[in-house]
This record gives C-alpha cells, sequence and structure tokens, in this order.
C-alpha cells in the first residue's frame, strides 16, 4: 500500500454537524472536510499535495514526518537544577551514570503509554 501523507499520522473524526475532518496530527493546519470519511480523507490527499506544491514553489523543504526521519539517539534537555541533582544522586547511589539513569526513565515511561 503506497503512503499517501508520507508518514504522518491522521485524525478522523466527526464534527457537531456531522461533517468529517481530517487532518495531520503532526500539523493540524493540514486539514480537510468531507460528507464522509472517505471523502474527508480525499480532500486531506488533495490539500496535502497543494501544500508540497506550495513549498516546493517557494523553493522550501517540505516537511518529513516524525516516523520517516532519522534519529542519532541524543538529544539535549534543560531541567530545574533541583531535579538535575536528584536525578545525579539517585544515579550515584544506583552505580550508573546519569545519562543510564535518565535513559531508563524515559524507556519505562514509554512503555506505560
Amino acid at each position: 500500500m503506497s503512503d499517501q501523507f508520507d508518514g504522518f499520522s491522521i485524525y478522523l473524526g466527526e464534527d457537531e454537524e456531522g461533517d468529517f475532518l481530517a487532518h495531520f496530527i503532526e500539523m493540524p493546519q493540514v486539514s480537510a472536510f468531507g460528507n464522509t470519511p472517505e471523502n474527508a480523507l480525499h480532500e486531506l490527499k488533495l490539500a496535502w499535495e497543494g501544500v508540497k506544491e506550495s513549498y516546493h514553489k517557494h523553493g522550501e523543504a517540505v516537511p518529513i514526518a516524525p516516523s520517516k526521519k532519522e534519529y542519532s539517539g541524543q538529544f539535549n534537555v534543560r531541567i530545574d537544577k533541583r531535579a538535575h541533582k536528584q536525578l545525579a544522586i539517585e544515579a550515584a547511589q544506583c552505580g550508573v551514570s546519569l545519562n543510564a539513569l535518565v535513559s531508563q526513565k524515559l524507556v519505562a515511561s514509554l512503555h506505560q503509554h
């Protein structure tokens, strides 16, 4: 099956008037309405094609869906210095690096969802 939305996640819902709204979850401004779910998705496909055409016309890069990007496994995060201290103490008490402790906590939180 082809990926007509280039990896973007789609929200599809019915509004209070009985019309259907479809939009990219990662880019809600890319949206369309239809009188059926199928029609809303068809209109979203047309809207997305128009958005991509506009990016190309203006010499801009078309946004890439998070699911299609490559990730290095590294990012920087800023936290309150008190939380930083508590995490550093906990890491030392566990005999692991601060990076390892925070990584474990992040991965554990992902499995809870």
